[in-house]
């Protein structure tokens, strides 16, 4: 019997290795994001790359690169390959692995531990370690029940710490509970924060936090202060989400002017607006 690395279409995660799909796909079917009325969708990596699906890497900065599946895949998001002082993190994970970018990768450096913002960013995350030889997939233990396909190379893990030298994640929680963000001190040792989509970089140069961007639900008050407390446990200048959105400077006071301003809207402080 022949069994699949199922990827789910919508979401772009790894399921459980099986000769059939699961009949759904619970990250999918959580409010956060949404199943479409055609329904649940798979494919594996084998038919991304059979229909022309690849991996562009682009150097978002000095140590800093993106991946984007083109034509899109799942969400869509723009993982990031980080350069520690001793071996890079692949944070955020492409849903599916690409050979040619696999090798560009290896020329870069390749990758020495794996890490994901939250659920939704999981992608392909145990083939990509697999590739890379096993390396480890580090989880929030708070989140580690949506993992779909489990794996020895996943690590729990509760305490912020260094997946490689030179890069700290920490957990702030808000649109879910082990919310993950990575603290990385740039090349120019300025501090970049890596955000996911614990806040999301808006036109006019802010930012926004909610607890569903595809279905519009609000991040509650005391989410939003957790995030932003928990974005000043390391000093940053820089800030990327995950959709390779940027604040090229002085991101700190734009995260906090922007909290500020959600959290007024969200008081009813400017309803005579209304």
């Amino acid at each position: 019997m022949t069994v699949t690395e199922w990827i789910c279409r919508i979401c772009g995660v790894e399921q459980a290795v099986a000769a059939e799909p699961p009949k759904a796909c619970p990250i999918c079917t959580d409010e956060r994001q949404y199943v479409p009325p055609s329904g649940p969708a798979w494919t594996s990596t084998e038919r991304l790359l059979a229909e022309g699906h690849r991996l562009v890497i682009t150097e978002m900065e000095p140590g800093l690169f993106g991946l984007r599946a083109e034509p899109k895949v799942g969400i869509g998001q723009t993982a990031l390959l980080v350069r520690g002082t001793a071996g890079n993190l692949l944070f955020d994970v492409p849903p599916f692995v690409d050979p040619e970018a696999l090798d560009a990768m290896e020329q870069l450096g390749g990758v020495a531990a794996i890490l994901a913002s939250h659920p939704h960013m999981y992608g392909a995350q145990v083939a990509w370690s697999r590739a890379f030889g096993g390396v480890p997939v580090y989880v929030a233990r708070k989140d580690l029940g949506w993992v779909q396909r489990k794996d020895p190379v996943i690590v729990a893990w509760d305490n912020s710490f260094e997946p490689v030298p030179g890069i700290w994640a920490s957990q702030v929680g808000g649109h879910f509970p082990g919310q993950t963000v990575a603290h990385w001190r740039g090349a120019d040792d300025s501090g970049v924060l890596l955000a996911g989509d614990a806040c999301s970089v808006r036109p006019d140069g802010n930012v926004s936090f909610q607890r569903s961007y595809p279905n519009m639900i609000p991040m509650s008050p005391r989410g939003v202060r957790q995030i932003v407390d928990g974005f000043d446990e390391h000093p940053y200048r820089r800030l990327y989400d995950n959709f390779a959105g940027r604040i090229a400077d002085d991101a700190l006071a734009t995260v906090r002017f922007s909290a500020n301003r959600y959290l007024a809207w969200i008081a009813g402080e400017h309803d005579e607006l209304i």
